[in-house]
Parts: structure tokens; sequence; C-alpha cells
């Protein structure tokens, strides 16, 4: 399955995961002509990327290995399967001896590998121990092995900064064991991609490993405070001398059940320390990677990006998400949306969109909203005194009672901010698709919550939401239709040609 006619000479293993769906688009923008070993294949060839061969394989099939590997110069290895219910170790371990025997046979030039920091002269972790002991089944090759060794990765989707978030967003106070105390040496995913694509720039050497990290040496605790700061949370942590990792673990798992599987195999590795050891990195590659604040922040800044990017009839349809208690969970942000399909153009469809708030109101259970703006004035609020600029023309920017416009695509989007008080930030959303003469209204809520107080405001109030957003865009369709029923019944007007 191939878009082009070029012969691609990069291999990229874990394509859909969370480094190698990163690394993609960045290896395209450099013009590389990359091939995708995944296990299950997309559908449709609309789905591929230019630039871009997908090939079915998995790495214990040696068949498979084969196939993908031929014509391959260089090979990104992202493969890992800590997830599964089975001895990871030996998983791990077969997987890497069929890919190096395979790399091989197909006289691959270089392999490269993204490992974990940790002293191996100490009792390492399960975890890693098995992210070296792969970069050391993969020297058993005669390609050779460029093997990046990272701390904590920070970067929305990462697991080790979702765990953290999960945590410092859940809990107001923290009892912290000894491993909450040890020093790591955290990176953001931007400087990892960096090293990643940079690589393939290195002239060709020997195997080499390359431990890689952010100028902090920090605790896992002050990571979390650092998180905690810059979402304008205060968080109080009591150290104690107990709770081992196997405890923390069955105890995150009560926390953050969403990480329980994978979380209590990586907190284990929180024991040691994950430091970097050498200045190598610095004298072969020009990324100078950031402080873990601007980390942190960078994360931050790119998710809201990303997420204002976000298509949700695309997210939920590719996505394989089901709807559950309280919507779904985006990142930081729970999502609630919607689909009513209409029987009209987009351009008809849309209309009673584009006249929402002021004199029009909300379409349902506006007695509800009245009441919602004047509990917002009691506590300093905008309150829905505002009304709207003009009855149905909207730009970018316009307030829209308690809401402001974020983002407008006439006939196909509006977004609206909340500028109401609510313990984190909300947005209602409401997209137009039209395909042969029907339009979907999707309408999205979104809310971010801050803090536990954030997320029992969300709870709290779900019940309420299910009820109102339900009818308004019951309501909005019968709009749109009773304007179709009057323009099909209207007599002419006399001054049509």
């Amino acid at each position: 399955m191939r878009k082009d006619n070029l012969e691609p000479t990069i291999l990229l293993t874990g394509s859909t995961g969370y480094v190698g769906g990163r690394l993609l688009p960045l290896l395209l923008e450099r013009g590389e002509h990359v091939r995708c070993m995944t296990r299950r294949p997309p559908a449709s060839l609309d789905e591929v990327p230019d630039g871009v061969e997908i090939v079915k394989g998995n790495a214990l099939d040696q068949e498979s290995l084969n196939s993908a590997l031929q014509g391959i110069e260089i090979a990104y290895y992202f493969i890992h399967s800590m997830g599964s219910n089975d001895d990871f170790e030996k998983t791990d371990r077969l997987a890497a001896e069929n890919f190096a025997d395979a790399c091989t046979r197909q006289r691959v030039k270089r392999i490269v590998y993204l490992g974990g920091l940790g002293n191996p002269d100490h009792q390492l972790s399960k975890h890693l121990r098995s992210r070296q002991e792969i970069g050391d089944v993969l020297r058993t090759s005669t390609a050779s092995v460029i093997e990046f060794r990272a701390s904590i990765i920070i970067g929305s989707g990462s697991l080790s900064f979702e765990m953290i978030r999960a945590l410092v967003e859940r809990l107001p106070v923290m009892i912290c064991p000894k491993w909450v105390r040890v020093l790591a040496q955290p990176i953001a995913i931007e400087d990892v991609l960096a090293y990643l694509v940079e690589v393939l720039d290195l002239p060709e050497s020997e195997s080499i490993i390359f431990e890689i990290g952010g100028p902090d040496q920090i605790s896992y605790g002050e990571i979390m405070q650092g998180y905690a700061k810059q979402r304008g949370l205060t968080r109080w942590m009591i150290p104690v001398p107990f709770l081992t990792p196997y405890l923390s673990s069955l105890w995150l798992g009560l926390v953050t059940p969403l990480y329980s599987r994978v979380g209590r195999k990586l907190v284990d590795s929180l024991k040691n320390p994950t430091l970097v050891s050498n200045n190598v990195a610095d004298q072969h590659f020009k990324v100078r990677p950031r402080s873990a604040d601007e980390a942190i922040a960078r994360a931050l800044i790119n998710e809201d990006k990303e997420f204002a990017e976000t298509r949700w009839s695309d997210a939920f349809s590719s996505g394989g998400k089901e709807k559950s208690w309280g919507g779904i969970r985006f990142g930081s942000r729970l999502v609630d949306s919607r689909t009513q399909a209409v029987n009209a153009t987009a351009v008809e469809a849309f209309n009673p969109i584009r006249r929402i708030g002021g004199e029009t109101g909300w379409y349902y259970g506006n007695w509800l909203w009245k009441i919602r703006g004047f509990m917002d004035l009691l506590v300093g609020g905008v309150g829905v005194r505002r009304g709207r600029r003009h009855p149905d023309q909207i730009r970018v920017g316009d307030t829209l009672d308690f809401w402001r416009v974020e983002q407008f695509k006439d006939n196909k989007l509006l977004r609206l901010s909340a500028e109401m008080k609510v313990p984190g930030r909300a947005w209602l959303e409401f997209e137009v698709t039209e395909e042969n003469g029907t339009s979907t209204v999707r309408q999205t809520a979104i809310f971010d919550p801050v803090g536990l107080f954030g997320l029992a405001y969300w709870y709290a109030l779900y019940p309420l939401h299910q009820f109102v957003f339900a009818g308004m865009l019951r309501n909005i369709c019968r709009a749109i239709e009773s304007s179709n029923a009057y323009k099909l019944e209207a007599p002419a007007s006399g001054f049509e040609n």
C-alpha cells in the first residue's frame, strides 16, 4: 500500500504509538520516504500520507520482518509489550532478537532505538532492565545501533506525564513515599524528537549509546509541584518512610485506573534514579534540551493547540471511543458529544446556530441559562447581560452572553469558550457536515477541570448538562426543519424572475 513511486529507505515501527506517531510527520517534513510497519494496516489508501508506504508486520513473525526490512537502510525500533498481560520481558526479548536477525539478513545499515536511563550496575527495575537489554539484543545485528536512553518524557499523551497529571489533578494531599524524592532528568518530547530526526545526519559509525535529558536533575515530587504551579493548583505533599513501589502501584491503580496495568510496571522503576552520566550527546548533536518547567509549559501549550484543531467527528469515528458516564477523557479534558441528522444543506443547518444567544436564546431551558448567568454575577462573573453584537452575524472574538467566539467557519463550525466563573475551562462547539443533501449537526461540550473541585463540578452537573444539551440540539434541529418547511409552503412573493 503506497502513495508514490519512490522506494523508502527508512522503516518506522510503532508509527501509531506515542513517539513514532509524532516522529512520522517530522520525517515527512524532511522529505524522507518512510515505510511504516504495523500489525493493523489502514483499510483505505486515503488515510495514508504522501511519502508513506504501509506494510503489515509483526516483530514476532520472522517472515513479515524480512518483507518489511527489504531495501531499508535505517530502521527505527519503537516496539514494546509492557501493556500486555504476558511476561513482557520475554516477549520484548524475542521481538528484538527477531528484528536484529532480520536486519542482518536484509543488510540494514543502522537501527535507532529509544531506551531508558538507569545505572546498570544498580538493581534496576524489570522495566528499565528490559529496556536496556533490548539495546544489547539489537547490537547483535550487523547494523550499527544508535541507542538513546532517556528519563521521564514530558509531553501530552506520554504515559509518565499523564500519570503525573492524573495524580496532581485528583489529589490535593499526597502521601509521598521515598521514591517520590528519587531524582530524574526529564526531557521534553520535542527534544527527544529532535534527536531522533538529527540522527539521520549522523555519519556512519559503530554502535553507540547516547544518554539524553534536560538540564534539571529533580525529583518526581518537584515535577508534580511544577505541574501543579502551572495549572494554578496548591498541592500538599506529606513525606513518609514507607509505602513501597509495589504498594504505591496498587494505590495508583485505585487513583488512576486508566493507567493501572502499565502504571504498576512503570511505578516500580521510580525507585531507580534516571540521570545522565555523560555529555556525549552534546558532542554529536545540536539539540540543547529545555528545562522541566519549559517542557511542562510546552506540553500544555501544544495540548491546547492540538485540541483546538480537533474535529470531533473525526476523533470519535476513528478513536474507537465509546460514550461513558461523565463523557470521554482526552488528556485532562472531558468531552461530551452528540449528533443529529437533518434533511437540509449545511447552509440551512447552520442558520439557527449562527443566531444562538442574545435575543434568540439557547434553544432550550432559557430560564436555566438565566439562573446560571445570575449565579455568575453573584461571584463576580459576566453573567448574560452582554448579549451579542449582531443578531445573526458572527466573527471571532464576539461575545455571546457569557461565551466568546473562539473559532468560526461559516456554515461549518462555531466554537465558544466560556467566560463564566468555573473551576477550569469550558467550551461549547457546533459542527455541521453535509453529504448528499443531508447534514449532521454535532454538538460538543468540553471541560478542562482544574483539580478535584473541577472534576466534582463537572460530574455534579453532568446529569443537568445531559438534559439541557440534548434539548438544545433537538430544538436546533427542529428550527432547521421548521425553516425548511416554511420555505416549501410559502407562496411566491411576486418579486422572483
